[in-house]
């Protein structure tokens, strides 16, 4: 895994200081929160597709430099939740808030058709009165936006709630990221360090590795096969002699048979698909050979199920 990013700050106040607390990061589905956070990492711990709503756990990425410690808290998006696993992933969304020092509200500037802005504007209003803490307001993906058009927005958004602070960035480039750290930090307590410099999460490694072939469902499957499959990592064999690979037996659970056939694909080919594109990532993460083994099971209406969506952490 590559090395955590450095992003530099001076503390505001006398030298010496020590900063530390919770950041939570929210926000709409695919405005690119963990895009960010694992921009700030310099690793990957949080999956990233195209499609919104990927992420649906918390998640927990450690960032430290000289002076600070901030510890970021991925959130599932904020949407209008139907299905149980949905109104699970906002109510995760919603409690995170409760921990954090600071509430960072991340939004996509590229693409704000008005019409579907003032769609939201009640909703984002709800999210955003329930909040007792600082919130800054970093609008994302400013790279794709033409120059003209981000005052509007900003604008726009300012007119939601009285931002601490407001921050045009890149996820994806870094841009603006040093200034939306510095502004974080303004509004965290002094405090101790509480991880190891080398520490970027507290997730496992078991909780990663069926992130990553969940990533490869989303990005290799379509409508709504994706949305209806989990992964459970059903052993996870580490190798009795240096040199020998790790042994990942894992399952993608569905909702209908018919969603079993599209993951096995024909002649098993989709399953293997996602097998060899999730293996380098397995690897990068383990700093090792992977051998991974997959299974498809139909679990019918398990995103309506409470038990299992508890044997999946929410």
């Amino acid at each position: 895994m590559s090395d955590q990013q450095t992003i530099p700050f001076q503390p505001p106040e006398e030298g010496g200081s020590y900063r530390s607390g919770v950041v939570a990061i929210v926000g709409p589905p695919n405005a690119g929160k963990s895009t960010l956070l694992n921009y700030f990492l310099g690793q990957k711990i949080a999956i990233v597709t195209p499609r919104p709503q990927t992420t649906r756990n918390r998640i927990l990425g450690i960032v430290t430099g000289e002076s600070y410690q901030i510890m970021f808290l991925d959130t599932p998006g904020l949407h209008k939740p139907r299905e149980l696993l949905n109104r699970e992933m906002v109510r995760i969304a919603m409690d995170t808030l409760a921990e954090a020092d600071v509430v960072l509200f991340l939004a996509d500037a590229s693409s704000p058709a008005p019409a579907r802005l003032e769609r939201r504007r009640q909703e984002y209003r709800g999210y955003l009165e329930q909040l007792r803490c600082p919130v800054v307001l970093a609008l994302n993906k400013v790279d794709l936006l033409e120059k003209n058009k981000l005052l509007p927005i900003m604008d726009w958004y300012g007119g939601l709630h009285p931002f601490a602070s407001v921050v045009p960035i890149s996820a994806l480039k870094g841009e603006g990221t040093d200034i939306l750290i510095s502004e974080l930090l303004r509004f965290l307590p002094e405090g101790p360090q509480y991880y190891p410099d080398d520490v970027p999460t507290d997730a496992g490694q078991r909780f990663i590795a069926a992130e990553i072939i969940r990533e490869k469902v989303f990005l290799l499957t379509r409508e709504e096969v994706p949305y209806s499959t989990a992964v459970l990592i059903d052993s996870f064999q580490e190798p009795e002699e240096e040199g020998r690979p790790v042994i990942i037996h894992a399952t993608i659970m569905v909702e209908q048979g018919s969603q079993k056939g599209i993951i096995i694909g024909r002649q098993g080919r989709m399953l293997g698909e996602i097998r060899k594109s999730a293996v380098p990532d397995l690897e990068e993460l383990l700093d090792c050979k992977v051998v991974l083994k997959l299974w498809v099971k139909v679990k019918k209406k398990w995103t309506r199920n409470e038990r299992i969506l508890r044997e999946l952490g929410m």
